[in-house]
């Protein structure tokens, strides 16, 4: 657990911002998430002006219109986010670069500069179904390295974005030593990382250790925290993602680990501009409950100097 310091450090390098994932949305259209207008409405009153596409249609994806909704709420998007699973090797390219391809010019057409990129999951997050093996072979890591390689490349050439690929749970970038072997798999001029604060602690990861090890592949950062009792009930019983969110947890700042202070010092420290965007994941949630868990996180973060 964590309190804000008395005396907060200027974190004049992190620009802080949310996600359509704050307000419990996780999919393009589902009946248990606030519609998009509500969202773009309360994520600025909130106070953040920097947002994330979110799944990709859940937003206008037309440019124009989503400048104009956009612009005259006084927000401007980060980022976009896509799919992917080139660990099953070269014939997965096509379909990927199909879902790339819509968000990234999407995403370079709003002004951003970077893609964050979600390895896909090793068991269905609803169902909990094992959908294949939890730990990759030596070849589906050197496909997974290459196609990331790849796609940094293509992203960078065709819509000037950098990706950062995102540690998450129960995919098989999760753990400090799948991270660490992804990032030394990899070329650090193609490909660099987001990482969640959250995802990363709910994986056994040190995200400052990380910050002062791998600096120069921090890409992005989401901001998260989990809730320890909730946890130890998850891993207890081996629960999927999807019901652990339903659990609750995931849990607002100041309340869970990691304490985002040294996160956001870590950060600070590697002298470099940074989007922290503040994603805490809620699917699914009452429509009332974002905005003032929102307002509140964004007070704690300027408590923080950020």
């Amino acid at each position: 657990m964590s309190a804000p310091h008395p005396e907060a450090a200027v974190l004049d390098r992190i620009r802080v911002g949310s996600a359509p994932d704050s307000w419990g949305v996780w999919f393009p259209d589902d009946a248990r998430q606030v519609p998009w207008q509500r969202f773009l409405d309360e994520v600025a009153g909130a106070g953040y002006e920097w947002i994330e596409l979110g799944p990709y249609g859940y937003l206008p994806s037309e440019a124009d219109r989503l400048r104009e909704e956009t612009g005259r709420r006084g927000l401007r998007v980060s980022a976009g986010t896509v799919f992917t699973a080139l660990h099953r090797g070269p014939a997965t390219w096509d379909a990927t670069w199909a879902h790339v391809a819509k968000v990234a010019g999407l995403t370079r057409a709003m002004g951003a500069r970077h893609l964050v990129v979600i390895p896909s999951f090793w068991r269905d997050d609803k169902t909990a179904e094992i959908v294949e093996d939890r730990e990759l072979t030596a070849e589906q890591w050197r496909h997974l390295a290459s196609g990331m390689e790849r796609l940094g490349r293509e992203v960078r050439d065709r819509y000037g974005l950098d990706i950062v690929v995102h540690p998450h749970a129960d995919t098989h970038i999760d753990s400090e030593a799948h991270v660490e072997r992804f990032l030394d798999a990899t070329d650090p001029d193609l490909v660099n990382l987001c990482l969640d604060t959250g995802h990363y602690a709910y994986c056994g990861g040190d995200s400052v250790k990380l910050i002062e090890t791998y600096g120069e592949r921090i890409g992005y950062l989401h901001l998260k925290q989990v809730a320890p009792d909730i946890l130890a009930d998850v891993v207890r019983n081996g629960t999927p993602f999807g019901p652990a969110v339903a659990q609750g947890v995931m849990c607002e700042p100041p309340r869970g680990e990691p304490a985002l202070e040294p996160v956001l010092a870590a950060a600070q420290r590697l002298g470099v501009d940074l989007f922290a965007i503040v994603e805490q994941d809620m699917y699914p949630c009452a429509p009332d409950a974002p905005l003032p868990i929102a307002e509140r996180t964004r007070r704690f973060l300027r408590s923080c100097g950020a």
